[in-house]
Parts: C-alpha cells; sequence; structure tokens
C-alpha cells in the first residue's frame, strides 16, 4: 500500500534539506592567540554569523589547523577555507607582495599601511601572483613598523649593529644585513626562547607581537623610531570556496568587511595603550635614534635592498619596477 505524504510533510522536509544546503561552515587558520593581530577575522567572524542568523559561520583555529609558515599551502588544496599569512615566510611563493616588505618605504601611520596593502593587493600582477595558490586576498593585515627589543647593550651607532644577532625577516632583514647585522628568521613563536637563550641579541616586531609572544618580559631596552619596515599578512581565502558561496552568504562576507577592519584599528590603539604601561612597568630604556643615525642608516640599507629585489624580479620576468613605481607613487597619495 502506497504512502501517502501530507502537505505539511512535505514542507518540513523540504525545510530541512533547505537548512542543510545553505548552511556554510568555513574553517580558518591564524596562530598564535586572539591579538589585535587577529581582531578583524574575529569580528567578521561575528557579522557574517548575525547577518545570516548562523547560517554562514566561521570557525577559527589558532594553530590547530597548520603552521603559519603552510597556511598558504592549505588554502591551495583547499585544506581549510580562509586563512592569515605573513608573505616574508615564503618569498618566493609571492614575489608581488613582497614590495610592501622592503625597507624604509616612509608609511607614517597604520591607517596608512592598512590602504597602500590593500592597493597593492587589487593589483593585477599580485591577483595573478596568488591565484597561483587558489587565494584570493580578502582583507589586510596592516602592522605597526617592525621595532627592535633586546637585551645586552643598546645598539646606537652603525657601529654598534655590526655583528648584532636580530630576529628579522623579509626586507626587514636585508636592510640590517647591509649594515653588518646577522638578522635570523626564527618563527614568531620561536623568539621568545632565541632571546632567552642568546641566540638573538635582539627581536625585530610590532608592539603587539612584542607582548603576544612576550618578549618584552625579558627585553631590557627597546629603539622606538627606527621604523625600518614592516611586514604584510593578508587574509586570504579559497577562491573555489569563494564563488560557491550562495549571493547571500558572500554578500554577507564582503559587506562586514569595513566594519572589521575598523575593529582591527581599534585593537590596535587598545594596544598601545598597554604598551606604554608595559614599557613604564618593565623599567624598558626607550632609545631614540638621532636623525643622523636614521639618514645613516637608509642610506646604506634602502637603496641597496630594493635595487637587488629589483633584479630578482627581473630575473623572474616579473613586473617589479611597476610594482615598486606603484607603490611608492600610492602611498605619496595616501599621504598627500
Amino acid at each position: 500500500m502506497k504512502k501517502i505524504m501530507t502537505k505539511a510533510a512535505l514542507a518540513a522536509v523540504a525545510v530541512s534539506f533547505a537548512g542543510t544546503a545553505f548552511a556554510t561552515e568555513w574553517n580558518v587558520s591564524l596562530w598564535g592567540k586572539r591579538r589585535a593581530f587577529t581582531e578583524h577575522v574575529e569580528k567578521l567572524a561575528e557579522l557574517v554569523s548575525a547577518k545570516t542568523n548562523g547560517e554562514f559561520t566561521l570557525n577559527i583555529s589558532y594553530g590547530g589547523l597548520s603552521k603559519n609558515t603552510e597556511n598558504l599551502d592549505g588554502i591551495s588544496i583547499g585544506a581549510f577555507e580562509m586563512a592569515q599569512f605573513c608573505s616574508s615566510y615564503h618569498p618566493d611563493k609571492n614575489p608581488t607582495l613582497m614590495v610592501l616588505d622592503l625597507p624604509f618605504l616612509g608609511v607614517e601611520t597604520l591607517k596608512q599601511e592598512g590602504d597602500l596593502d590593500l592597493a597593492l593587493y587589487q593589483h593585477p600582477a599580485a591577483i595573478k601572483d596568488l591565484a597561483r595558490w587558489n587565494a584570493t586576498i580578502l582583507m589586510a593585515s596592516p602592522l605597526p613598523q617592525y621595532n627592535l627589543a633586546g637585551v645586552g647593550p643598546a645598539p646606537k651607532t652603525l657601529e654598534d649593529f655590526k655583528g648584532h644577532r636580530v630576529r628579522a625577516t623579509g626586507g626587514i632583514g636585508q636592510a640590517f644585513t647591509k649594515i653588518g647585522g646577522v638578522p635570523t628568521s626564527v618563527t614568531s613563536a620561536e623568539a621568545y626562547t632565541a632571546l632567552e637563550n642568546g641566540v638573538v641579541d635582539s627581536v625585530a616586531f610590532a608592539p603587539h607581537a612584542h607582548l603576544s609572544f612576550r618578549t618584552i618580559d625579558i627585553a631590557k631596552w627597546w629603539i622606538d623610531n627606527m621604523n625600518p619596515g614592516s611586514v604584510n599578512c593578508p587574509v586570504v581565502v579559497n577562491s573555489d570556496a569563494l564563488a560557491s558561496l550562495s549571493d547571500s552568504h558572500r554578500e554577507a562576507l564582503m559587506s562586514s568587511i569595513d566594519a572589521s577592519m575598523d575593529r582591527y584599528y581599534e585593537a590596535y590603539d587598545e594596544t598601545y595603550v598597554k604598551w606604554a604601561k608595559i614599557l613604564k612597568d618593565n623599567n624598558i630604556e626607550v632609545v631614540s635614534m638621532s636623525d643622523e643615525m636614521m639618514d645613516a642608516m637608509r642610506a646604506a640599507a634602502a637603496g641597496p635592498v630594493r635595487d637587488e629585489w629589483l633584479q630578482e624580479m627581473n630575473a623572474k620576468g616579473l613586473p617589479g619596477q611597476e610594482l615598486y613605481d606603484f607603490t611608492v607613487a600610492k602611498l605619496a597619495e595616501l599621504k598627500g
């Protein structure tokens, strides 16, 4: 005997299937712990869930999905849908983005850095570069300038930097090499131990990272105005996952970016209040480089590192000069 479902039963089944079909869950690979550096991702997850009544969720993992140096690889194979990475972890995998890591570009504020990063991420060459990894950049993670905190005597002249062992990556590390320093690229998680055990004399971090990875707990001094540069760390999504979103879920995601970035900048304002207190409470010596010292450092490091990067880009058939000119012009516009 055939069983005939009532209209009410059919409707219930339809609703059930609809809920299953349109529920979207993305895994997000971050590292360390929740901090100012990740607040825009946390805010994005909050807003997306609220706008979709919980139908679209971002499950954030701090180190549980991948090593920070392998997040781009994970995105490329679809191991997770969203991730944050720093381009200096693997410059050969994202050469176009490394223009933002060149030392002494002259960025003055965190907002300038964020706007500059986003502009470069939208350059056709950068888009093509990331497409090789099936990645689309969603947001920037602009970082304050990477100044030094260290132990032992604080370097105050160019001569003092000869043989100085510093945890620094990307263009910043190259800049220290030009003035006689000895950079090492230990991971951020290893920086505390490296400083504590004397593997390095100092660590180049933005303030939030000195706080998060506790290097400031053992540092004796802090250079507050070297401003050698920063590291660009985009938030990317798997391009296939982004394309497969429903229109409403994609709208919820994309429309939440501006508010998420606003929260990011607020978080850094809060970090600087905490940073000033830590310097005072820990009796950290604050060192300010003279104008003459900074001019000498820029002359010794900025030009040579830039020229070497341009040569490498040309050798790879990539538009290095175009990217550099674009970056310089955009920064001048933002400062204008």
